[in-house]
């Protein structure tokens, strides 16, 4: 087991990459979320190309621009987690926290309670930096969005995943629709008007420093490597994490398109 760490504070894996492909490290966090006895934190400073990727009942002719994903051939990936849909890229940073559900005294195994503590983790990442809050399970800076989250709860243990928006390119926000469910702080505001980047407040080491420093003081942080994470032996294990298939999107396309013209027939009676 290596370095026990702390009395009292519970041992925790840290796992820091770069550039991994979001599929491969999403398909990991289900699998130690599934497999795992272990807590785990993992730092992706950025995947390799830009992907979407949807909350677990997202509908892809509800929430993206597919003509246009599909003529720029942009992967588009259901991950096992609930939340809204996301477009990331290299300029995207990710921070996984996965627990059993007693490592953090005092928290329930519920969404808000588990929102509520990674809102004052962070809260200690960027003391002195922005004006930062948790908004309605968002993570931003006045009333501008930089973080987005998602979560998933078994019955002992719990995830809760962020993409930071470090940076982004502006030509990628047009695959994404405006959702029909919306923050109220919002306010109708187009993506770009809504969003804002990290790196206009500090740099990308910077904040995985103090995201490391911030966890230290709930857990005992062992660094491990990312090939050396193993499956428990006699253990099955099937993501649900799945890349949509040109098939389900161009089928999401028909719908989308079918639905413009009945609401523009609607309109014209």
């Amino acid at each position: 087991m290596g370095n026990p760490g702390k009395i009292g504070v519970p041992m925790m894996n840290l796992v820091r990459v770069k550039g991994v492909p979001i599929l491969q490290q999403l398909h990991l966090e289900e699998r130690l979320l599934r497999t795992s006895s272990h807590n785990w934190c993992i730092i992706n400073d950025g995947t390799n190309q830009p992907a979407i990727v949807m909350g677990v009942s997202g509908k892809p002719a509800e929430l993206l621009e597919i003509e246009s994903v599909l003529c720029d051939q942009i992967p588009v990936v259901r991950r096992f987690t609930g939340g809204g849909t996301v477009l990331v890229d290299p300029g995207t940073i990710f921070v996984t926290f996965i627990c059993n559900k007693d490592a953090v005294a005092g928290i329930q195994p519920y969404p808000q309670p588990i929102m509520s503590w990674s809102g004052a983790l962070y809260n200690k990442v960027f003391q002195g930096i922005g004006d930062f809050h948790l908004r309605e399970n968002d993570y931003v800076f006045g009333d501008h969005k930089f973080g987005g989250n998602a979560q998933s709860i078994t019955k002992n243990r719990w995830i809760h995943h962020t993409s930071f928006l470090w940076d982004y390119e502006v030509r990628n926000m047009a695959y994404l629709k405006l959702p029909a469910r919306v923050p109220e702080y919002r306010l109708a505001r187009g993506h770009l008007e809504f969003i804002c980047r990290m790196k206009d407040y500090l740099s990308r080491s910077v904040f995985i420093d103090r995201t490391i420093e911030a966890t230290k003081t709930h857990f005992s942080l062992r660094s491990t490597d990312l090939e050396a994470i193993e499956t428990p032996a006699n253990t099955k294990f099937c993501p649900s994490t799945r890349l949509l298939t040109m098939q389900e999107l161009e089928t999401a396309a028909k719908f989308a398109s079918q639905s413009k013209v009945s609401l523009s027939q609607s309109y014209s009676l």
